[in-house]
């Protein structure tokens, strides 16, 4: 058995040979070769050191690096993809429980659910599920975790069908503060369960997740549409016409920004400012092609890559985009349905950034995500009609940073009107603290505030986008 070597406080040294009674993964110090591999997260632009990172091969890690934290009153980050663009996956001068090496996937087909451990990423499930025909909600990059996703909400391609991802979440594993391991359900802890469908990392680390999965694909109708930046606001305004009525199966995501240099799309119009519509139709291919009819014919477009694609493929197709390593700032809010003035602030401001890698995605929610009462879940503002990110994006060594960050707060204070709430995966991490109330509203920001209280009283899970407790 190992032992605590030494006490550890804030301000004080950690040891270089520390170990944790009870931990058997690697424990990862700045002495260490992979330090500084193990320490980076999605985001390029953050770079934290901390004390040690608690690599985890199991839910007993998690529950000795939990109590060996709060023993030495170290500072929490929990990591599960390393994903979310504020960097709470990483902490300076604290203890980072790493859940990277948790990446196990379970499928039981004739159940129609999933078991995956805390630090699986989407890709992980979707190559496991699809083997069977199914799926449920996971984001639209391959690469982002299944635990942060998750525990924010879900947004993605297949929410308008079968709803976000905390809409199919059956049951979770989750180590509370003072290190016990409860299952949470609709049955069992429901006020936690409830908590952790939308309230983020603030009431525990969760070591596995159960979800429901849907009959999906593996092949389905999915692809691109390119417009001229120049075109925007005439395809917007059909747009947004277009989507008022478009069936659940249809979910589409929308592209402001130059045309990436993907091996699909004609090397003359790579870097071209252009307005991309992604879909992705979760039901038979033949009522997708009528369904998008429409859209396709309503302006001849630079470039129609809609076609049958395998979901796992389509999943994954925008991950070179968005890689490990590149800066990313981000302002975020919800939105209303498009109507004129709003479309003219978009089209307006979207082709403005500097650097050619920075963006604008406009998700359009509704469909099962409305369906769902307000306050059933911790996810908040079911109403709105899109969630609209305004992402500066540079790469390392390139000045565009001052430039396309002060363009994503002016982008964002010309929305300033129309906003109705937030996707709390979506905030920064210099945002203002009122932004975490407004992800939820008041009534279930209140509610999150005492089930915190009930279970992590101490406030020890708060590198996040905190819920401080009573």
């Amino acid at each position: 058995m190992t032992t605590v070597i030494a006490k550890v406080g804030h301000g004080s040294e950690m040891p270089t040979a520390v170990e944790i009674d009870g931990f058997q993964g690697p424990l990862i110090s700045a002495d260490h070769a992979d330090y500084d591999i193990a320490r980076a997260v999605w985001n390029g632009a953050i770079d934290r050191r901390p004390r040690l990172i608690a690599r985890c091969m199991g839910t007993a890690d998690v529950v000795a690096a939990v109590r060996f934290a709060r023993d030495n009153d170290l500072e929490i980050a929990i990591r599960g993809g390393g994903h979310n663009v504020a960097g709470t996956a990483v902490c300076g001068d604290g203890i980072v429980i790493d859940l990277s090496a948790m990446r196990g996937v379970r499928v039981d087909p004739a159940e129609r659910s999933a078991w995956v451990q805390g630090g699986a990423l989407w890709g992980d499930v979707d190559r496991e599920t699809q083997a069977h025909g199914l799926a449920t909600t996971g984001g639209i990059v391959s690469h982002t975790g299944v635990a942060g996703l998750t525990l924010g909400g879900g947004v993605g391609w297949l929410m308008r069908k079968h709803g976000l991802t905390v809409d199919n979440l059956l049951a979770v594993e989750v180590v509370t503060a003072d290190g016990a391991v409860l299952r949470a359900s609709e049955d069992e802890h429901s006020d936690l369960f409830w908590a952790l469908r939308g309230g983020g990392g603030n009431f525990g680390v969760v070591t596995s997740f159960e979800f429901r999965l849907h009959p999906v694909g593996p092949v389905l109708l999915a692809g691109p549409i390119l417009w001229d930046a120049n075109d925007a606001g005439d395809v917007l305004r059909f747009y947004r016409d277009f989507v008022r009525h478009a069936p659940d199966e249809l979910g589409t995501v929308v592209r402001f920004g130059t045309a990436p240099p993907l091996p699909v799309i004609p090397e003359e119009l790579h870097w071209r400012p252009v307005m991309i519509m992604g879909s992705c139709y979760a039901g038979p291919i033949a009522d997708g092609e009528k369904a998008l009819r429409p859209l396709r014919a309503f302006r001849p477009p630079l470039l129609d890559l809609v076609g049958p694609a395998p979901y796992a493929g389509f999943q994954s197709a925008l991950d070179s985009t968005v890689p490990h390593g590149w800066n990313y700032y981000w302002k975020s809010t919800h939105l209303p349905e498009l109507r004129d003035d709003l479309i003219d602030v978009i089209a307006g401001h979207a082709f403005s950034a500097s650097s050619p890698r920075s963006y604008v995605a406009l998700f359009h929610l509704k469909g099962a995500v409305s369906r769902v009462a307000e306050g059933d879940t911790a996810f908040g503002n079911r109403h709105a009609s899109h969630a609209i990110t305004l992402d500066a994006v540079w790469r390392p060594g390139e000045d565009y940073r001052d430039r396309d960050s002060a363009w994503t707060r002016e982008f964002f204070a010309a929305l300033g009107r129309f906003r109705e709430g937030v996707y709390v995966n979506f905030l920064g991490g210099d945002e203002d603290a009122n932004r975490v109330r407004e992800a939820y509203g008041n009534s279930v920001y209140d509610r999150l505030v005492d089930v915190k209280t009930t279970y992590d009283p101490d406030n020890v899970f708060h590198h996040n986008q905190n819920i401080r407790p009573n």
